[in-house]
């Protein structure tokens, strides 16, 4: 592909939403461009197909737009899954995992990081603890069956929760390691350390776009 013709993603490297975009359009295999964004100075190129103004966003090269994250994970894995990201991610249990993730235990980890945002949010501790029941301990039964949420294999589930784990376990590190969710801490401890996280997570320039430098497998392995 070239710079024209390559999907163009808007990303903000911190931002969880955007990892799993960028983890899933590494796995398939999808050469693209990015945008590294300033969040105080947002692209009006990328406001212009995504009036929300929140990451990722996704412009296909026949010009339509993806808006999230979701969907820009399902269409990378529709153009290229041979090992079946998806297909693995798609059980009950797995789509229940994912709406308790974007739905309250993302809003009990928003009022539990920032709890100055949310002056009507209740008692922080009471947050995290929430949070902690509403995804984290299904998450750590679910691992102790297998290493993976896919199994022995990844699959798109583990890399669409991960970011959102990463982000709760480092608000409170030492409080965190005592957590006792044993499986769940050493699924995290492999995905910090998993190349293909190290990939998605290489620093860009801000306010450019260049073709994202890392493809997935790396060469050789």
């Amino acid at each position: 592909m070239t710079p024209s013709t390559a999907p163009l993603l808007y990303s903000y490297r911190r931002c969880p939403y955007a990892m799993r975009a960028r983890m899933a359009l590494l796995v398939a295999g999808i050469a693209f461009d990015v945008h590294e964004i300033v969040l105080r100075d947002k692209p009006a190129a990328m406001l212009a197909l995504s009036p929300k103004g929140t990451v990722p966003v996704l412009r296909l090269p026949d010009g339509s737009v993806l808006e999230q994250s979701l969907d820009i994970m399902r269409w990378a894995f529709a153009a290229h899954d041979p090992e079946g990201w998806w297909a693995r991610a798609q059980s009950a249990t797995h789509l229940d995992l994912l709406a308790a993730c974007d739905g309250p235990f993302k809003r009990h980890l928003d009022r539990y990081k920032y709890p100055e945002r949310f002056g009507d949010a209740g008692d922080r501790a009471l947050q995290r603890d929430a949070a902690v029941e509403t995804l984290l301990k299904p998450l750590d039964a679910q691992l102790q069956h297998a290493a993976q949420l896919g199994g022995p294999n990844p699959c798109a589930t583990d890399i669409a929760l991960f970011p959102f784990v990463r982000q709760f376990a480092a608000v409170e590190p030492v409080w965190f390691a005592q957590l006792p969710l044993p499986a769940l801490k050493t699924w995290l401890e492999n995905w910090l350390a998993h190349p293909l996280f190290a990939a998605a997570m290489v620093k860009l320039q801000s306010g450019k776009v260049v073709r994202f430098p890392f493809s997935w497998p790396p060469e050789g392995v």
